[in-house]
């Protein structure tokens, strides 16, 4: 079996991390080309052990892991107590990252006059891969790493490399937090690892949201503030949508803090439905202006549509997105507002990839903002679910007929 997983609530990190550990090279043997490990606030100081025992028992090729504030199984969510997950894989050729990012001053010319720029300066990027790699996944410190800013430099330097995972979530503050690659344990920066040809990957990102009323477009904006939409205020338009098509359960939504604004990624398509808006929140409104703030630039000319978000529409928008696909194992990052503070109940996210895909070795972790790309293009999300559905490509071709 190419993949494995497993994860243990033992309160000790060192039975913990024995405990997976054997069932994992139980499944996978030795050496595997990448594991995966995450554990829970209780476990981050022995984070480093955890490690060393993984790396003594496994021997993979590239280890890479963080601590989180909750972490996923199969078919299982820990919230709020102490556990470990690991995850393992046995399939090609794997790059290790662990990456800083600073920005670098530089002059340049706009305009005729010399002006001053800066750059971002990405150290520990490899300088060589030996192959076309099918996706970046990083895990990252919300603190130390300017992941915005890394996602750009990404898409100038490969910009058909889809960048899935999420950040760190185990503090609160700079250097709380504990990633972890091969042998060194960081406070911050971000780790990762490049996967190579003999994996295929599906990027899934739920947004968790439904769209309501219709598209329109952005007549008037300055920055992160709507002025306009369709000609009309920003605000009266959505009182209109409120008064004349909303249910009173979505406008008690409205007021409860469920509205977000969905703006097209690709403006070229015809019709727009479920992938292609990257949905934000709407953080104020000023009555004066007719004006409404959303949490991101929109720029003048953009289409948008509003959106709700509620446990009902992240269910339905998370299964309606991995309704028919097949993987051999997933890697999961789902926002920590989600599990039981959204659905009410636990293992929500991890236990609608079981129905759906199936129980399929699979680890994830709540982050604290996730990765993933939305039609075509990385982003750094809120409140999504965002997974990697892997797929051994030779073990995929060696089930087909010939023929």
């Amino acid at each position: 079996m190419p993949f494995a997983s497993a994860i243990s609530e033992h309160p000790v990190t060192a039975h913990a991390t024995g405990e997976v550990a054997g069932q994992v090279l139980e499944k996978v043997g030795a050496a595997p080309d990448l594991v995966v490990l995450f554990v829970t606030p209780p476990h981050a100081g022995a984070l480093e052990d955890a490690a060393g025992a993984v790396r003594a028992i496994l021997e993979p090729r590239t280890l890479v892991g963080c601590a989180a504030e909750s972490v996923a199984g199969v078919n299982r969510e820990v919230e709020g107590g102490p556990a470990v997950c690991l995850w393992g894989g046995s399939f090609g050729q794997v790059v290790p990252v662990g990456l800083d990012v600073a920005a670098s001053s530089g002059l340049g010319s706009g305009a005729g006059e010399i002006e001053e720029r800066r750059e971002l300066a990405v150290t520990g990027w490899p300088d060589e891969v030996p192959f076309e790699p099918a996706a970046l996944f990083l895990v990252a410190d919300p603190f130390t790493f300017p992941v915005e800013a890394f996602i750009d430099w990404v898409g100038q330097v490969h910009p058909s490399l889809p960048v899935i995972g999420g950040m760190a979530s185990a503090a609160r503050g700079p250097g709380g937090n504990r990633l972890v690659l091969d042998s060194t344990v960081r406070v911050g920066g971000a780790v990762g690892a490049m996967l190579g040809p003999g994996v295929e990957l599906a990027a899934i990102v739920s947004q968790g949201c439904r769209p309501v009323g219709h598209p329109l477009a952005v007549t008037r904006a300055e920055g992160n503030v709507v002025y306009e939409l369709g000609g009309q205020p920003a605000l009266e338009r959505l009182v209109d949508l409120a008064r004349r098509e909303l249910a009173e359960r979505d406008v008690a939504l409205i007021n409860a803090g469920g509205l977000h604004l969905g703006r097209v990624i690709d403006e070229h398509k015809a019709e727009f439905g479920r992938g292609d808006f990257l949905v934000r929140n709407v953080i104020g409104a000023d009555r004066a202006a007719g004006a409404i703030a959303v949490n991101d630039v929109v720029e003048l000319g953009t289409t948008v549509q509003f959106h709700l978000r509620d446990a009902v529409a992240a269910d339905e928008d998370l299964r309606s997105m991995l309704d028919g696909r097949h993987a051999d194992a997933a890697l999961m990052f789902t926002c920590n507002g989600r599990g039981t503070r959204l659905f009410g109940s636990p293992h929500h996210d991890a236990g609608a990839l079981a129905e759906t895909v199936g129980e399929i070795p699979m680890a994830g972790f709540f982050a604290a903002g996730e990765l993933g790309p939305v039609g075509g293009r990385n982003f750094l999300h809120g409140f999504t679910a965002s997974i990697a559905l892997l797929q051994e490509v030779d073990g995929r071709r060696q089930q087909e007929p010939a023929g």
